[in-house]
């Protein structure tokens, strides 16, 4: 099973191509655009990304359809309606697994691979984390509705898509009815963006709705600051991958007492013991 994003990686490098001449010839000075080291940085996790990711997603195919087997039904994807609830199925637990790579620590480890560039285009959009496994959890309900694993797999690429246009500066506010229902570029800065007030907002994958719904969303107002409340300053596509590890380990090795090694892994980003 081939995930349908490595398809579509020579639309993504031919996107970014354009995106890079659109800042040549329609410059805009509030807009960071491109930079080579930080370019080539996202591109080599986005390598990575998949070359881990691709055996990954084969071994998880066996558990899917092992819980596919003992759902109570299997559907049909001849019924027009089970595509409608994937899709939205999909989409809830996207939100979730997202929500919660920015609220528990070690997950968040995983996910910080995705927010530690201070520039925000195309190519950002390929910086991905080299611990897929994290994501495993949150897909699987759907098998257990009876939705085919091969369907899952469909809509979680489906899903990729669409986000990789959402990072760009280029594209301002859409027609509010699409502001309104969808993610946008708009939103998705808003996630992507250190400032305080933007902090922990915006999960969404195509929909903005349960961001709406759940509390967690915030619209575009001031200019965002991309990048980490405090940035690593570092191209190495190693220490990008591994440093909030790192640092998760030094903080256990520290701990005092088994709740704080707890708190260190499991608490927030950025908890602290009270001492």
């Amino acid at each position: 099973m081939i995930p349908a994003v490595l398809y579509a990686i020579p639309a993504f490098l031919l996107f970014i191509v354009l995106e890079v001449v659109s800042y040549r010839f329609l410059p805009d000075d509030s807009e960071r655009g491109y930079e080579v080291r930080d370019t080539a940085t996202s591109l080599s996790m986005g390598l990575g990304s998949q070359l881990i990711g691709f055996p990954w997603k084969l071994a998880t195919v066996g558990l899917y359809a092992a819980l596919w087997v003992v759902a109570p039904i299997q559907l049909s994807p001849g019924d027009w309606w089970v595509w409608v609830l994937l899709f939205f199925a999909d989409d809830l637990a996207y939100y979730w697994f997202h929500r919660l790579h920015h609220e528990v620590r070690v997950l968040w480890a995983s996910h910080v691979v995705h927010h530690s560039s201070i520039y925000y285009n195309f190519s950002t959009a390929l910086r991905q984390s080299w611990t897929p496994m994290t994501s495993l959890p949150f897909w699987l309900p759907l098998a257990l509705l009876g939705i085919p694993p091969w369907m899952i797999f469909l809509q979680q690429s489906i899903s990729l898509l669409y986000q990789f246009f959402l990072h760009t500066e280029r594209v301002t506010v859409l027609p509010r009815p699409i502001e309104l229902i969808f993610n946008t570029p708009s939103h998705h800065r808003v996630h992507h963006a250190s400032n305080a007030e933007y902090l922990d907002r915006n999960y969404g994958g195509i929909l903005i709705v349960w961001d709406r719904l759940f509390g967690s969303f915030a619209p575009e107002r001031a200019p965002a600051r991309y990048g980490l409340t405090k940035n690593i300053a570092t191209y190495n596509p190693l220490r990008v991958a591994t440093h909030e590890f790192a640092a998760i380990w030094a903080d256990a090795r520290s701990a005092r007492s088994w709740r704080e090694r707890v708190g260190y892994v499991f608490g927030r980003p950025g908890w602290q013991p009270s001492r």
